[in-house]
């Protein structure tokens, strides 16, 4: 049985938080929660926030910690947001302030 967590509507881009999520897929949420602590990305502290929900999630259904793993991890495309940087001579050019669903799922596997 999988355990869910989610965070919608993260302020970053979601190609950028797709590095981080690829990086854990797979292994052991211990395994999972160190190598985020060590990762430089910015994105690995939105997922490790997501990452110990779902941890959360497992232990409130009486899960054993020891033997979860993140089955699945997936960062899918938000909203955008438009804004508008004031240039020369009147001109305006696009910002896209781009946004990210991230999603993690651990399941009890066999030690």
């Amino acid at each position: 049985m999988a355990f869910q967590a989610s965070h919608r509507f993260a302020r970053i881009a979601p190609r950028k938080a797709r590095l981080v999520a690829d990086m854990i897929r797979g292994k052991r949420v211990d395994e999972a929660l160190t190598a985020l602590d060590f990762s430089k990305k910015r994105g690995s502290a939105f997922i490790a926030v997501v990452l110990k929900s779902a941890i959360a999630n497992a232990e409130e259904k009486n899960a054993d910690p020891t033997k979860l793993v993140v089955s699945e991890s997936r960062v899918d495309e938000g909203p955008t947001l438009d804004r508008f940087q004031p240039k020369d001579r009147g001109r305006a050019h696009p910002i896209r302030k781009r946004t990210s669903h991230i999603h993690i799922a651990v399941e009890e596997r066999g030690a």
